[in-house]
């Protein structure tokens, strides 16, 4: 047995030799799966930068509510906002992600533009860009992408952006764009304009 590894040893010394340096590259995430083409939106799914924007947040707020709970909420909506009722009894999920970031503010933002694109690979129909000073979104950037299913959504996720704070919220039902109208400011949804929304449910 000695005879035989005093052998192999120059051989495998050589091969060691041979083989080509192994280099520490920068992790790229899996590219993004696109949506699946039917059934509901998948409420859990984040883009990948969304858990290395969460690692630097000085605080971190995650919730999602189901059918159960959302249609306990809508009960107690009042009589005099019957559209939003209605809204909300059209949902199946809400997934809220919120950031807030120390007086230094988003500490990357080359992963919240990665967190963009990511639903751009994934096939979401990007539908509303609004940059506001002072406005709903406090000096900051919202973003909002849909799922169509026909003249319907079948999703929706809002990515707001201010200079201290993320906020990522996707929405699963069967809405009309109006109804995503009438969900702003409810449920951790942010304040947009709904400008082509109201477009795009015209057509």
């Amino acid at each position: 047995m000695k005879q035989i590894l005093r052998l192999a040893l120059p051989v495998i010394l050589a091969s060691c030799m041979a083989a080509p340096a192994q280099q520490n590259t920068p992790y790229e995430p899996p590219p993004s799966q696109p949506v699946p083409a039917y059934g509901p939106v998948v409420l859990d799914w984040t883009p990948p930068a969304m858990a290395q924007l969460s690692a630097l947040a000085a605080v971190k707020n995650s919730f999602t509510l189901d059918r159960t709970m959302l249609g306990a909420a809508a009960s107690l909506w009042p009589d005099t906002d019957e559209p939003t009722r209605e809204a909300i009894n059209r949902l199946d999920g809400v997934s809220v992600h919120l950031l807030r970031f120390g007086t230094l503010g988003v500490p990357d933002e080359a992963a919240v533009n990665s967190m963009r694109e990511a639903y751009h690979l994934r096939g979401w129909k990007h539908l509303v860009s609004t940059q506001a000073n002072g406005g709903p979104v406090h000096d900051g950037t919202t973003d909002v992408w849909v799922v169509m299913d026909g003249v319907n959504l079948r999703g929706a996720v809002v990515l707001a952006e201010t200079p201290k704070s993320v906020t990522l919220v996707t929405v699963s039902g069967n809405l009309s764009p109006l109804d995503l109208l009438r969900l702003r400011g409810h449920f951790g949804i942010p304040k947009f304009d709904g400008d082509e929304l109201q477009h795009q449910s015209r057509r």
